[in-house]
């Protein structure tokens, strides 16, 4: 491609805000963790090793008798509420910075569970209501 010549509308986006198409046969629930899957659709997070934790949705998606694709669901990236895990897979104060794992769309663990579980992103916080997290 040659160097420009006159002005160019360059189209930009501030990366907090993302749009993958949605898996077919699949429904994203308002406030779910949502991932991506091998074939770069989004799809609500859960016990996988195939997945990529990519953010919140921010509305509904429900592609559950379309095909992969046919739509898109609105995911943001900066860091949201999900529940903790229980027992000995709890995260806690200690593991702000540390990875995270997805265990469903509104559950994360400290660990991977003997590598069934795939990366959500990092601690970015923790309280008594659950486990904030970055995925960015």
């Amino acid at each position: 491609m040659a160097a420009l010549t006159q002005d160019r509308n360059t189209l930009r986006r501030d990366g907090v805000q993302i749009e993958p198409p949605v898996a077919g046969g699949v429904r994203i629930f308002t406030g779910a963790l949502v991932a991506i899957n091998a074939a770069g659709l989004a799809v609500p997070g859960s016990t996988s090793t195939t997945l990529v934790g990519a953010g919140c949705a921010l509305a509904p998606a429900d592609n559950t008798l379309g095909a992969a694709g046919a739509l898109r669901v609105r995911v943001d990236r900066r860091p949201a509420h999900f529940a903790n895990s229980a027992s000995a897979d709890a995260i806690t104060l200690a593991d702000i910075g540390n990875d995270c794992f997805i265990v469903d769309d509104q559950t994360v663990a400290k660990t991977n569970g003997a590598n069934t579980r795939s990366r959500a992103g990092k601690v970015f916080d923790v309280d008594a209501y659950g486990v904030w997290v970055d995925f960015r």
